[in-house]
């Protein structure tokens, strides 16, 4: 049976949508888009 108290005890609320944003935007991860455009960077290079 869920323990409600306990629950709620572990609840956590979600980011207000700018907090989101910044969560986001701050971490400095390479999408599909980045990974193409270094390996044609390096094939124009040579």
């Amino acid at each position: 049976m869920i323990n409600f108290d306990e629950e709620i005890a572990k609840f956590q609320p979600s980011l207000e949508v700018d907090q989101a944003e910044d969560a986001i935007n701050n971490n400095d991860l390479s999408d599909i888009t980045d990974i193409i455009k270094t390996m044609l960077q390096d094939i124009k290079e040579k």
